[in-house]
């Protein structure tokens, strides 16, 4: 069939159900990190425990990310994307009117099985669906919605919930994630291109295994576990943090904190242009380096100095974030679907599981554990992108172009 042409009235649909789709789950997947303080307060439990409200819907996403693609493949891409977005917003209301922790964790967990259906989906529908000489846009506004998506529901669930609680910022998610679905499921045109596979779990595993065999390919997997481990670390336990005294911002301003995402936005595309032309292994560890840097800066005491130092630490992560995941693309010479989800599985779990782990730090030691926590993660994986750059030695071409 034809592929889907750019400034048709299919495109137009297209790419704004997927805008929405991304909205709806990353606004989600992130809606209890700027509110956890309220979950401490109201749930009774330490701030670790309160950090699991992110880690246990980040590690069941990782897990189903691994498992949807095939049942993708076998099903049809739609069915897959739709039951993802429409499931999210529903679980999320009810998440709202759980009345103890250990179940919300549950619906947490179940969101983010569900969750996975659109990123392990939405790439393979446009790569069959829109002309290939357009795909670039549409691709850039899919993942614009994912990174508006994590900001936007970020900054409403701080902004809520200082008016109607935890409960409140969870159902405006939900509502919001709920009505982008219902759009998704009605404007998405159905797959014209889609060639349904006989699901071969068999092949997966092989696929799986193929893709940890290089090491190289393991290291950057490593990177992302680290990297992400600390932003995720940072993120989580800054929000006690400023909410305490001498700040002692409200969750409304707390929110608004999230807004230094916009520094990925801007060094993403100029650390990946950047490792087109000195290469992927040095720019890797600078970015690290960077982050590294602003991890220290945030330990100062003035408020903005600290927000600056936030900011460089946010725009060394999507800079590492961006050239890690685009070599492993290019490493991965077989297998490039399996080699893509294991990064982003090893890239989830970090988030899962540092994140979490940081909180201990937090309780013991302050915001100065938690830092001293992302910088040994963040010295680690300098560490890491030095071993990238031996073993990738005489593979790495960079441009000549100044």
């Amino acid at each position: 069939m034809p592929r889907i042409q750019r400034g048709t009235r299919e495109y137009q649909l297209v790419t704004l159900a997927l805008f929405l789709g991304a909205l709806s789950i990353y606004a989600s997947l992130y809606v209890t990190q700027p509110i956890l303080p309220l979950l401490s307060a109201d749930f009774g439990i330490t701030p670790a425990q309160a950090s699991l409200s992110v880690s246990t819907a980040t590690i069941s996403m990782a897990i189903s990310q691994v498992l949807v693609g095939p049942v993708a493949d076998s099903l049809g891409r739609k069915p897959i994307m739709t039951v993802a977005v429409l499931a999210t917003g529903v679980i999320g209301l009810v998440a709202s009117r759980t009345v103890a922790f250990g179940p919300f964790l549950f619906t947490r967990f179940l969101q983010g099985l569900v969750m996975a259906g659109l990123p392990a989906t939405a790439m393979a529908y446009l790569a069959e669906e829109i002309d290939p000489q357009h795909l670039g846009a549409a691709m850039g506004l899919y993942i614009s919605g994912n990174s508006l998506g994590g900001l936007g529901g970020r900054i409403i669930s701080g902004s809520v919930a200082e008016f109607w609680g935890w409960r409140g910022a969870v159902a405006a998610i939900g509502v919001v994630s709920l009505v982008c679905a219902l759009w998704f499921a009605r404007a998405l045109p159905p797959s014209r291109n889609f060639r349904a596979q006989p699901l071969q779990l068999r092949r997966l595993v092989h696929s799986l295994f193929g893709a940890v065999r290089d090491p190289l390919l393991r290291a950057l997997y490593l990177v992302g576990f680290m990297a992400m481990g600390s932003f995720v670390a940072l993120y989580n336990y800054v929000s006690y943090h400023l909410m305490a005294p001498p700040y002692s911002l409200s969750a409304a301003l707390v929110g608004w904190i999230f807004l230094l995402y916009l520094a990925g936005t801007f060094s993403s595309a100029l650390m990946g242009r950047l490792s087109d032309q000195y290469g992927r292994a040095p720019m890797l560890a600078l970015s690290l380096g960077i982050e590294l840097a602003g991890a220290a800066i945030a330990l100062a005491g003035p408020l903005l100095v600290k927000i600056g130092g936030i900011a460089v630490f946010t725009f060394g992560f999507f800079g590492a974030h961006s050239i890690a995941s685009s070599w492993v693309g290019q490493r991965a010479r077989h297998d490039k679907g399996a080699a893509s989800a294991l990064y982003l599985f090893t890239y989830y779990m970090g988030a899962s599981i540092a994140g979490t782990v940081a909180g201990l730090f937090w309780m013991r030691f302050g915001w100065p554990g938690v830092v001293g926590f992302i910088a040994c993660l963040l010295a680690t994986a300098v560490g890491l992108a030095a071993l990238a750059r031996k073993l990738s030695a005489g593979t790495e071409t960079v441009s000549t172009i100044d």
